[in-house]
């Protein structure tokens, strides 16, 4: 069976109609919470049963809590978010800790919560009806993954926020019938001192990381900030000339 894979967001920012990472795989499979979450109808909002989150970063996870909040009264099962372990905490202290917003772990009752956190580390694979997904190794500037997504008919790697490095490029060249990269470059190259500190990719460092891959998928372009969006692209597709790359959409459908 094929997999889609609806991008809800897929910019470093907001304003106007960008909307920050978000994607949603076969209806019932969230990839990150950003704020693309909340174009969804309310009717499509109860049929998420899963969130896989890359790390967390507020851009990554903004809708998490306003989707528990709003699906909890019409919903008689609980919402698994699957993370790593450090993931997990930083939401646990930092979210859902009765100050900035309610723990639904324990909403209506620890014994039946609206939210159950499942970890989720490197290597281990989950399949959830016909969707096989594996974290992968990523740099970013808290713990963070990629995601490699499996299908019958294909796979599909989302780098989430990363430099790349040896780890993630060996893991993304073992892939068979790879469909779609999907991978960051937030900053332009004159940008290039703050890209390397937030550990996210510009231009010149993508370009660089590319030169480790062996495949001959389609990259796909990601998490671009607002500002420099368009300059970035130009740059992108200036110093990458050998593979067929161009930048991810909001609302185009993936299929694997």
């Amino acid at each position: 069976m094929t997999c889609q894979l609806r991008v809800l967001g897929c910019s470093g920012g907001i304003g106007g109609e960008n909307r920050t990472t978000s994607f949603l795989l076969n209806q019932h499979i969230l990839l990150d919470a950003g704020t693309g979450v909340g174009d969804l109808l309310h009717e499509e909002l109860l049929q998420i049963d899963h969130v896989f989150l890359t790390h967390s970063h507020l851009d990554h996870i903004a809708c998490l809590p306003l989707l528990l909040d709003t699906v909890i009264g019409s919903r008689n099962k609980a919402v698994y978010v699957h993370a790593t372990a450090q993931t997990i905490e930083v939401l646990r202290k930092h979210i859902f800790n009765w100050l900035i917003w309610p723990d639904f772990s324990v909403i209506p009752n620890a014994q039946q919560p609206c939210l159950i956190f499942v970890p989720h580390e490197l290597g281990e694979a989950k399949t959830i009806a016909d969707v096989t997904i594996t974290p992968i190794p990523a740099i970013h500037t808290v713990p963070a993954v990629a995601f490699l997504l499996e299908s019958a008919q294909g796979a599909v790697v989302f780098s989430g926020d990363t430099t790349g490095g040896a780890e993630f490029w060996q893991a993304v060249n073992r892939v068979k019938n790879l469909k779609a990269l999907i991978i960051e470059t937030a900053f332009a190259d004159k940008e290039h001192a703050i890209a390397d500190a937030a550990k996210h990719l510009c231009p010149s460092t993508l370009a660089e990381q590319l030169a480790h891959w062996h495949g001959s998928a389609q990259i796909l372009i990601t998490h671009l900030k607002p500002a420099d969006s368009e300059l970035t692209i130009r740059e992108v597709l200036q110093l990458d000339q050998l593979h067929p790359i161009r930048r991810l959409l909001q609302g185009e459908m993936i299929e694997f």
